[in-house]
């Protein structure tokens, strides 16, 4: 395999794309761009089931993406599905059989997370000065962003998308003034709860980065109604010789392929929305989207800069949580993890690093109440936006998060289908051993522990003095035991 190759796979409402970029001295350099058109959202029932169609598509194009990737290290692959793998009923059915064609997991991102990586493409391919609104309209939603430099100030995904446009206001391929009036104000619709915040955040210039605005623009310029870029005057032209053509079958404008033909419209009425609503004198093009958000995302973390990590910081100072009891259980964790690695044979990506944040952040739920707290914790940590994390990852972060201490009731445990279950049950373990030998919440206290594992079968050395010191932290640690015991967990504690 190829150590320098990394690969960033977007599977989107509309098309499917991959890029591939070679590592040097710290920079990705692309070397290469697949794209296939699979219509996934096309045919979506009113139960938000795909259809079979658009999944044997969807199934089809992965196939030739997974001949692509076979010299690519696993690491070095992310795979993210977004709003229709979001909002479909069947989508972990389609994950499923996904993952087994790429042999690789496939991340399911948030409208926000996709807004935030989408802001990283365009940041780290277009130069920009002074802040920026970037819009990228997809088949399903529009991710709309203000930002300045490498950092967003402002991320929303709203639905509205050119695949869903097209159903619910072109259907049939007809072209007329009541469809595009229709189109437009649900886009305006759509657009009010974030038109203020956005007002009053401002922009110097927008970026588009989607294919469809790529197309708008491609069409305005080939068809001489600009001087580059798209302008409201341009839109206003384009609708109405669209209009006059009467049928998407009759568009034969410059720049318009074929293949974008079906949804254009979709996409100029969205355009005019956005126009209106914000508003926006002047769109450019821009090449950066989600696939170059997620290569360069690599890129942060191989320099330590993980936004997870920053997430994690944020939420603690936000909640004003106890730093020194987190840092007591997350030491304790992630010594106790590398203990119990090598024979639990728990992969190090990702439990390593989300058990820790579970540490670090297990008691959140405090900014609730103390009663419940694993339950308060585990729901502020699902239901919140976690920048840097996928959902299947938010899952298991929440998931460790709930099952922390109390009574293990492991009926309640979601399913998490891109996780390896015993690993995710020893690390629950693990997490609430550490918390329940740092129940009095004093630095130094511990003894170092020494721990074996063979099988289920836990084993605590502990100093027999300590033990006698600390009868009551003591009680803590039997309580954890007949917990565990009950679910067949043996845990012992062995006096030396």
């Amino acid at each position: 395999m190829d150590n320098s190759l990394y690969a960033a796979v977007d599977l989107g409402s509309n098309s499917f794309h991959m890029v591939i970029a070679h590592l040097s001295e710290g920079r990705f350099r692309i070397v290469d761009r697949i794209k296939e058109r699979v219509r996934l959202a096309e045919g979506m029932d009113e139960q938000k089931r795909m259809s079979p169609e658009a999944m044997a598509r969807g199934l089809a194009c992965l196939a030739l993406f997974a001949e692509r990737l076979t010299n690519i290290r696993p690491e070095h692959i992310r795979i993210a599905g977004t709003y229709t793998l979001r909002r479909a009923s069947n989508a972990r059915e389609f994950v499923s059989e996904a993952a087994k064609v790429l042999n690789h997991p496939i991340e399911i991102i948030s409208g926000q997370e996709e807004a935030r990586l989408i802001y990283q493409g365009v940041a780290h391919t277009q130069h920009i000065e002074g802040q920026v609104l970037v819009v990228d309209i997809g088949g399903g939603s529009t991710e709309l962003i203000v930002g300045e430099g490498f950092e967003h100030k402002a991320l929303t995904s709203r639905k509205m998308g050119c695949v869903s446009f097209t159903q619910s206001f072109f259907a049939g391929g007809k072209l007329t003034e009541k469809a595009f009036t229709s189109a437009v104000l649900e886009a305006q619709h759509q657009l009010a709860p974030i038109i203020n915040q956005y007002r009053k955040l401002g922009w110097q210039s927008s970026l588009g980065s989607s294919g469809s605005i790529r197309t708008v623009r491609d069409v305005l310029q080939g068809e001489g109604w600009t001087g580059g870029g798209i302008t409201m005057a341009g839109l206003e032209q384009l609708k109405a010789e669209m209009i006059e053509r009467k049928r998407v079958d009759n568009l034969k404008l410059t720049g318009l392929s074929e293949e974008r033909q079906e949804v254009f419209a979709a996409a100029v009425a969205i355009l005019l929305g956005l126009f209106t609503s914000l508003p926006i004198e002047r769109m450019e093009y821009s090449d950066g989207a989600l696939r170059e958000g997620l290569l360069y995302e690599f890129e942060e973390r191989l320099q330590h800069h993980d936004i997870r990590e920053r997430t994690a910081q944020a939420l603690g100072l936000h909640y004003k949580m106890d730093k020194r009891q987190a840092a007591r259980v997350e030491q304790s964790v992630l010594a106790l993890f590398d203990a119990l690695q090598a024979p639990w044979q728990m992969p190090t990506e990702p439990y390593r690093a989300i058990l820790g944040w579970a540490a670090r952040l297990h008691e959140i739920g405090l900014a609730i109440n103390y009663s419940g707290i694993h339950r308060h914790s585990a729901y502020i940590l699902q239901h919140t936006d976690l920048p840097g994390f996928n959902q299947d990852d938010q899952a298991l972060l929440a998931a460790l998060v709930r099952f922390q201490r109390k009574g293990l009731k492991l009926a309640e445990l979601p399913a998490l289908p891109n996780h390896d279950e015993q690993t995710v049950l020893r690390c629950i373990r693990i997490l609430r051993l550490a918390v329940a030998a740092h129940h009095k919440r004093q630095d130094d206290l511990l003894p170092e522990l020494h721990v074996q594992a063979a099988g289920d079968q836990l084993v605590v050395n502990l100093p027999t003095s300590w033990c006698e010191e600390n009868r009551l932290l003591m009680q803590n640690l039997e309580k954890e035991q007949r917990y565990c015991n009950e679910q067949d967990w043996p845990l012992l504690f062995h006096l030396t």
